[in-house]
């Protein structure tokens, strides 16, 4: 079973999945990294989150960043936002994610920091195994 799902927009944001797959490799959490755009595969990532097994999602997008909100439009499961310094510096990525509506939560960490995100993911998943 795999416990966190790293989702990344496009391909041009593995350095960022990399950054949390370095992470995550130190950790006994399963992952696995997957490609999929909420524009231009949109009908893919429904699919792929409804089988999804994991516990937590952490989303890699730039630009609009539409992936994490979509993600949590979708699912009740955690939803971590990093953005990508795409355009604008990332501040278009940043505000899109941390901008949600009202029932959509997505957590967001800081501009390219997917290291902090897949921390973030392991503090979640840490917290759901006390006993």
């Amino acid at each position: 079973m795999v416990q966190i799902s790293v989702i990344m927009g496009s391909e041009s944001d593995r350095a960022i999945a990399d950054r949390a797959v370095s992470v995550l490799d130190k950790t006994s959490y399963t992952y696995e990294v997957v490609v999929i755009s909420a524009h231009r595969n949109p009908d893919d990532l429904d699919v792929y989150i409804k089988n999804s097994e994991a516990l937590v999602f952490i989303t890699i997008a730039g630009l609009s960043a539409a992936l994490p909100g979509v993600v949590a439009s979708k699912t009740k499961k955690p939803v971590i936002g990093v953005p990508v310094s795409a355009k604008l510096g990332g501040l278009d990525a940043l505000l899109s994610i941390a901008q949600m509506p009202p029932g959509i939560p997505v957590a967001s960490v800081g501009i390219d920091n997917g290291a902090n995100g897949a921390h973030m993911a392991v503090r979640i998943l840490d917290l759901m195994n006390q006993k």
